[in-house]
């Protein structure tokens, strides 16, 4: 791998093994710490996944939901712990659903990931404007548990962060907010019969024009690292002095060396409204431990042609883990939540 100017360690043939097994995951640098990869910090302990499938209460367009978190797969880290999570919560009192996944990232991705998991929910349900405006709630809600993590000084959080993608669902409304390369996803009925995938969050890489405008502002550089076999990683920001983080996204929260370079931690909203004009099916959200392999419509076209939503997330899941390895060797935490909309097999078969 040549990453103009940065330095190499170890042997020249297991540095260029193990460094393109990794071109894809979220930070990349020679910083051991950045990488997650800090043998002091490995406690043989793994943070445990979650799974749940539920019919949904409260006169919900959704009429069941579930999803599952999974520990991925890197051979030269046999100790790697689970740095996505999973939050599935209803606040009878608004009648609202919210789902959300989260991807951390870095040394302490996990602990940052599961410590905004713990807070989400019951910050969100308390604020003041949750019932009147869900963007100004979610906003300042993001916003105060971000600083609570960079407060805490048993977290690393210069190089470490997590990505977050959620939706609010409440009546026909989804307000979706997204910071990160998570994304969430909606499937309708198309004229066929068959089903139609479209992307609901916009993917932050960092070469998307505005946002590679905003790093540059701050004095971050936007490049993609060459590896010696000719196939180039994904775009990532990196300090205009040093060649890190090497962060694989243009917003996250945390990542304070990222944000130094110009990284965003301000949620990008969409509003959604569910069955304008047509049969929304399935809603679902997920870490890039699906997407980086599967498109919007794969993932529909296999989610369409199960009867429960935790049927569709285990398939999913079993999907992208064998793609993962068959095209880099190690596999991704991977996190993903469905939600079947409206009376697609609200009585285990499809309302045509």
């Amino acid at each position: 791998m040549a990453s103009k100017g940065s330095s190499r360690t170890g042997s020249k043939d297991d540095g260029k093994s193990l460094k393109q097994t990794r071109r894809r995951l979220s930070v990349m640098s020679d910083n051991k710490l950045i990488e997650g990869m800090d043998s002091v910090n490995l406690d043989g302990k793994e943070t445990e996944t979650v799974a749940a499938a539920a019919p949904s209460s409260g006169g919900f367009i959704v009429n069941s939901y579930g999803g599952y978190s999974k520990k991925g797969y890197a051979p030269y880290n046999p100790k790697k712990k689970n740095q996505d999570a999973l939050i599935m919560a209803e606040d009878p009192k608004t009648r609202s659903l919210l789902l959300c996944v989260l991807d951390g990232h870095g040394e302490d991705g996990d602990k940052v990931a599961q410590s905004i998991k713990g807070k989400l929910a019951n910050y969100l349900f308390k604020h003041r404007e949750f019932a009147t405006n869900v963007r100004n709630a979610i906003t300042d809600v993001v916003a105060k548990i971000e600083g609570e993590v960079l407060r805490d000084m048993s977290i690393e959080t210069d190089f470490s962060g997590t990505t977050f993608t959620c939706c609010l669902i409440r009546g026909n409304t989804c307000i979706c907010a997204n910071i990160g390369d998570s994304r969430s996803t909606i499937g309708y009925r198309n004229d066929s019969g068959g089903i139609t995938a479209v992307a609901l969050t916009e993917d932050h890489k960092p070469d998307l024009p505005a946002e590679k405008a905003r790093i540059e502002a701050k004095g971050g550089r936007v490049f993609a690292v060459e590896y010696d076999d000719g196939v180039d990683g994904p775009p990532r920001v990196w300090l205009g002095h040093m060649d890190v983080p090497g962060l694989a996204m243009s917003r996250s929260l945390c990542d304070a060396v990222a944000h130094s370079a110009g990284v965003s931690s301000e949620p990008e909203f969409v509003e959604y409204e569910f069955s304008q004009g047509r049969e929304d099916l399935i809603l679902v959200l997920a870490s890039d431990g699906l997407w980086e392999f599967m498109s919007d419509q794969e993932v529909m076209d296999i989610a369409v042609n199960t009867t429960e939503p935790r049927y569709a997330v285990d398939k999913l899941i079993s999907e992208a883990n064998e793609r993962w390895m068959r095209e880099e060797q190690v596999i991704d935490d991977t996190t993903v939540c469905v939600a079947f909309l409206g009376s697609f097999m609200a009585n285990g078969g499809d309302s045509k």
